[in-house]
């Protein structure tokens, strides 16, 4: 067995989207190749209302799917086809927009005023660009969870993964996407598919991956004493690992444990064309969507 090397690491960087949604943005909009078959990456974690409170109002989608991992708080979406719900803690929502959807969704605090979630994007080959739009809701509990003797846990949100299957099944990427905690000072190895592309996204603790130094604290101004101040947070890395080629990943946890997301795709290597919330293959088929949202015509009928 090989150990992937890690290629890169670096922290997510802080934007706005939506309706003044504060969140941070580990990759996207730039070089789609470099993380293939995956678009986009954002953990939106606010402490306060008015850091989500205006959420993600009504927007459209084609050719992408849109995936929703809901760790505190709650998400309430509708679209277009008349579906709609709330992700709650430790659910997970999978979108495929196939052809084209409308929909909002709006996030909503615990009741500390804690909102968390991630959301990533995975592009559609081809041949799925225009497929029909659909949605997989997954609760919490019908998350398989695995737990080993030494306080290692798992939770497999798709893929198979140590003998167990995650819920969400049918995508066209048939990524792996687990959310692993390691307890504090312990090694870990865990097994990918080497024909797959694969990150991991530290959220809490820190570590160490393969030949990489361990994940920095995000750099924050803070009031200290009267004075402003730069201090590293090491409350929530916001570490993007990037890895090379190989059978494992290797983790070494630091003192206060790690968690952590692992997804792994398969490439899809096809061009991609993107504006906004829409991603095609040609110039051409992104001039076609803009025409149907003005004229009507982007939700199409369903067969």
């Amino acid at each position: 067995m090989s150990i992937r090397p890690v290629d890169r690491t670096s922290l997510a960087t802080a934007t706005v989207e939506g309706a003044g949604v504060n969140l941070h943005r580990a990759f996207g909009f730039h070089d789609p190749k470099r993380f293939d078959p995956f678009l986009l990456f954002d953990d939106f974690r606010g402490d306060h209302p008015r850091d989500y409170m205006g959420g993600f109002p009504w927007h459209p989608h084609r050719g992408i799917e849109t995936i929703t991992y809901v760790l505190a708080g709650s998400v309430e979406h509708g679209d277009s086809l008349g579906n709609a719900g709330t992700l709650k803690s430790g659910d997970v929502q999978w979108m495929t927009a196939g052809s084209g959807i409308l929909h909002q969704e709006m996030p909503k605090g615990n009741g500390r005023g804690q909102m968390h979630g991630f959301q990533l994007w995975a592009n559609l080959p081809r041949d799925l660009k225009m497929t029909a739009p659909r949605y997989q809701d997954v609760r919490a509990r019908d998350i398989p969870e695995i737990l080993e003797d030494d306080g290692t846990v798992v939770k497999v949100i798709t893929g198979n993964f140590w003998g167990r299957s995650g819920p969400v099944d049918g995508i066209a990427a048939d990524p792996l996407y687990l959310d692993i905690y390691v307890p504090p000072l312990r090694s870990k190895r865990f097994p990918i598919d080497t024909r797959r592309k694969a990150f991991a996204y530290v959220f809490e603790g820190a570590g160490k991956f393969a030949d990489a130094s361990g994940p920095q604290g995000v750099l924050l101004e803070k009031e200290v004493m009267g004075q402003e101040v730069n201090i590293r947070d090491l409350s929530g890395n916001r570490t993007l690992v990037q890895f090379g080629k190989g059978d494992e990943v290797a983790v070494q946890a630091g003192p206060e444990g790690l968690r952590f997301l692992l997804v792994a795709g398969a490439p899809i290597q096809e061009p991609v064309a993107w504006h906004g919330p829409i991603v095609m293959n040609t110039a051409e088929e992104l001039r076609t969507a803009m025409a149907d949202l003005k004229n009507g015509t982007f939700i199409k009928p369903a067969h």
